[in-house]
């Protein structure tokens, strides 16, 4: 039950001493501090460690309604899995895995205390319990009270926050690296270490039982969050690594690419150019390579992969909804309520909010914040958002904007090259390749940067709004930082996927940006744009995955490597465990919130858009092997032992999870409709093809309209036409030069259109119904949880009335030995 707190000290203390202080609490309990001023290296530092006794303990897990054991489990386990052996060398040892027995738990009731299984008094409570009692005191007890004596000042935060105390944590039982000395320590942190913190570690299970021991069950479950996912992911990942092996088994197969490739059908092809006055004419065979590395991942299998994700993220939930019940039986969370949290003020708001009202609840006088002062601080905080949102909006248009200036000037350039020879693939292929690359790792460091920025702002505009509670603090911060990354990861996927060459118009009446810019809209390349999606998810995804992984991994230990560079010269005996702990980084309240938000944000780029890139799911799967692995090294290692809290779920990330599935069905059926070329493909092969096979030859020339040079409104001035050339191709389906509805679509654009809106709502219905069906035939909570909530809920009626029964027949007979023994005393004695 040992904590740790560090705190700024006069500076005339410079010698060893120990002094003990008793506090009172409310409840009549007593904490016995230990208060060991030590000199540090800056002369200033000194250390308090406080200890709870039992007394302490046992108050407090009345307080807190703590479950404890009363009695072994005695429902048999049946859940024997078929073929056991196979998961041999994924599991842990039975005392890493499960370092308690299996008890049924009742709240923990002082006065009743032999009624629970109560073997050794020093070990009861498990460290989490005793380090989450000892804050909760800290955080309640008062330490100043002004004249009127209605403005207690209280709480170890307060302390925190004005500086008074510079930190405030539970100490790590030993060195991670190895045991402690003390043959009664656990050494649950060298346990932790050794079989799960060491990336060799990664094919094995995660010893959550102890994970929740040592540090809580809010970080317990945010392991046992993460792996199920992971898990989950491995099913994802196989299934489109099958439809990508697909997309190459079917490469020979491919019929509108061999026609793009063939000298006679795309080399006698001139393609209208793809920008005003710099970019020339051009032959379709030059987008060969692109052709074929499109039919990767657009084919008949990503259809069926879009469909797939969308009843997989169904049961993704549904299973972790499942898992999160087990879970939250078996660490005694069935009852929990978060009322106790949400009664706690935040430092801040007591400080700040100098007006007062009674609170209906706990009947004490506390601070408020008027509506008008609240409804001001929403509105300026909203604007704010907005504003930051459309700067995302502003740097995205100008990628594009670079994109069209940097294509038209690599277009140029190879232009003066290669002059009229339209025979030549550079002048195409290299502008967009450079163009596509460089923008997307342009678009990339902009996102990095407004996300670094805007982390800072969220957090002020948070402050600026003085949440009431730390609960509320973390949900309005959470709103903030989801819609904010939502659109700054995601928005140049969303352009690419549903804008990008859809508002082109046709030669001679271009769409331009900004109205009267020279600058045109940008163009699909006969391929689709399919491709382009595969690299911009490819680039983002990739990047933030490794950049975030090298970030979480290297950064504390540079600044833990810097901040005890003085300390490890000394030797053992003079490097204190709390000198220790207290050189290593501090975890925080939002340690968990920035953990959650980097995978939140990877579970949308593997289900918004995973139609584009079947293997995204697989990419996933490796980056979360390895964050897994990252996550416990730098809990284990590089981070203060954090103060342990409850939580039954994984709270409003559940809620965006479900919100980003149901959207993601949208977006990859839009995706699959009008971004892939799978429906227009459809649409000829069943309608409009020339011939009696079923196949698609003639595809790329069904595909392309036909433009007479001759009719431009403005002529391109610096492009220099052959005299040969009268007619060039585009990409769309317009009514021919000679036909009256010249340059109009066509009665195909409208076919393909209606079959795309059709699939639409055919895939969206059929994936909804299937996930409402799926999420209606799993229940929330296993049969055999609900069975033994039942059992324990029973038995702890049923003991709990057998010991007040025996409690009242003990009192019975010691009430009728003291009456016999009042009778016999009061009679008269008999005559001898």
């Amino acid at each position: 039950g040992r904590y740790l707190q560090q705190s700024g000290s006069p500076e005339h203390y410079t010698h060893y001493s120990v002094i003990d202080i008793s506090i009172h609490h409310k409840h009549g309990a007593n904490i016995t501090y230990c208060h060991y001023y030590q000199e540090s290296e800056d002369g200033k530092t000194y250390f308090v460690k406080i200890h709870a006794p039992w007394e302490v303990l046992a108050t407090y897990a009345d307080v807190l309604k703590i479950k404890v054991p009363f009695k072994v489990n005695d429902i048999p386990d049946n859940s024997e899995i078929p073929m056991n052996w196979l998961s041999t060398p994924f599991r842990l040892p039975e005392h890493i895995m499960n370092p308690e027995p299996d008890y049924f738990t009742a709240p923990f009731n002082k006065s009743k205390s032999d009624f629970f299984l109560i073997e050794d008094k020093e070990t009861f409570f498990p460290p989490s319990t005793r380090n989450r009692i000892v804050y909760y005191i800290l955080a309640r007890c008062p330490y100043f009270k002004d004249e009127c004596g209605d403005r207690d000042k209280k709480g170890i935060k307060r302390l925190l926050n004005n500086g008074t105390y510079t930190a405030a944590f539970p100490l790590h039982d030993s060195r991670y690296w190895t045991k402690s000395k003390d043959p009664n320590c656990e050494s649950e942190r060298f346990n932790l270490y050794k079989y799960w913190a060491k990336f060799f570690c990664f094919f094995k299970e995660q010893p959550l039982n102890l994970v929740r021991k040592y540090y809580g069950e809010k970080i317990g479950i945010y392991f046992a969050w993460l792996g199920f996912y992971t898990e989950m992911l491995f099913f994802a990942a196989v299934v489109g690594t099958i439809c990508f092996v697909y997309g190459f088994l079917t490469y020979d197969d491919n019929e509108w690419s061999k026609e793009i490739c063939s000298e006679e059908i795309g080399g006698n092809i001139v393609m209208c150019p793809l920008c005003d006055q710099k970019c020339t004419y051009w032959r379709l065979n030059i987008t060969c390579n692109s052709s074929w590395q499109s039919h990767l991942f657009d084919n008949v299998a990503t259809v069926f992969f879009a469909i797939f994700m969308g009843i997989w993220v169904t049961l993704f939930l549904e299973f972790w909804k499942r898992r999160q019940a087990r879970l939250e039986y078996e660490w005694d969370l069935v009852d929990f309520e978060e009322e106790q949290q949400q009664l706690q003020l935040r430092p801040e708001y007591e400080t700040k909010c100098t007006n007062r009202k009674l609170n209906r609840i706990t009947q004490e006088m506390e601070p408020y914040l008027p509506i008008t002062s609240k409804c001001a601080r929403i509105c300026l905080s909203g604007a704010t958002v907005l504003l930051w949102i459309s700067l995302i909006i502003a740097c995205i248009i100008g990628v594009i904007a670079y994109r069209l200036a940097v294509y038209a000037s690599f277009a140029s350039i190879m232009k003066n090259n290669t002059a009229t020879n339209l025979d030549v693939v550079a002048p195409y292929v290299t502008p967009q390749l450079a163009t596509s690359v460089t923008a997307s790792c342009i678009n990339f460091v902009i996102i990095m940067i407004l996300n670094l920025l805007y982390e800072r702002v969220a957090i002020k505009i948070t402050d600026m709004e003085i949440p009431k509670t730390h609960l509320e603090y973390e949900n309005k911060l959470t709103v903030k930082m989801f819609l904010f990354q939502f659109v700054n990861y995601y928005s140049s996927c969303f352009y690419v996927a549903f804008f990008k060459g859809k508002f082109v118009g046709y030669p001679g009446n271009y769409t331009y940006m900004f109205g009267s810019s020279k600058l045109r809209n940008e163009e699909c390349e006969p391929g689709g744009c399919l491709i382009e999606l595969t690299t911009q998810l490819v680039i983002v995804m990739t990047g933030k995955q490794v950049w975030g992984n090298i970030q979480e991994a290297l950064v504390p230990w540079l600044m833990n490597w810097w901040g005890s560079r003085k300390a490890r010269s000394h030797p053992e005996s003079l490097y204190s465990r709390w000198e220790q702990d207290y050189d290593l980084q501090g975890f925080g309240q939002l340690g968990l919130f920035y953990e959650y938000l980097e995978m939140v944000i990877q579970f949308g780029f593997i289900t918004l858009f995973v139609a584009s890139f079947p293997l995204a799911p697989l990419l996933a799967l490796i980056n979360n092997i390895i964050e897994v692995r990252v996550d416990a090294w730098k809990l284990t290692t590089q981070f203060r032992r954090p103060v342990a809290a409850k939580a039954h779920s994984i709270g409003a990330w559940e809620e965006i999870l479900g919100g980003m599935a149901v959207l993601s069905v949208v977006t990859n059926a839009f995706i699959v409709a009008f971004t892939s070329d799978m429906i227009p493909r459809l649409v000829y092969m069943y309608a409009y093809r020339t011939h009696d096979e079923l196949n698609m030859k003639g595809y790329i020339n069904n595909s392309l309209s036909v433009f007479n040079i001759s009719h431009l409104f403005k002529n391109l001035q610096e492009n220099e036409i052959p005299d040969v050339l009268l007619l060039c191709r585009y990409r769309d389906y317009r009514y021919p030069p000679d036909d009256k509805k010249r340059y109009e679509h066509n009665m195909q654009f409208w076919h393909i259109l209606a079959a795309k809106l059709a699939f639409i709502i055919i895939m969206e219905h059929v994936v909804f119904m299937v996930k409402f069906f799926v999420a209606w035939m799993i229940p929330d909570v296993p049969s055999d949880v609900r069975a033994r909530v039942k059992r324990e809920r029973y038995l702890v009626q049923e003991y709990l009335h057998n010991y007040e029964v025996e409690k009242l027949k003990i009192q019975h007979i010691f009430l009728l030995y003291a009456h016999i023994g009042l009778d016999s005393f009061c009679r008269p004695k008999p005559d001898m």
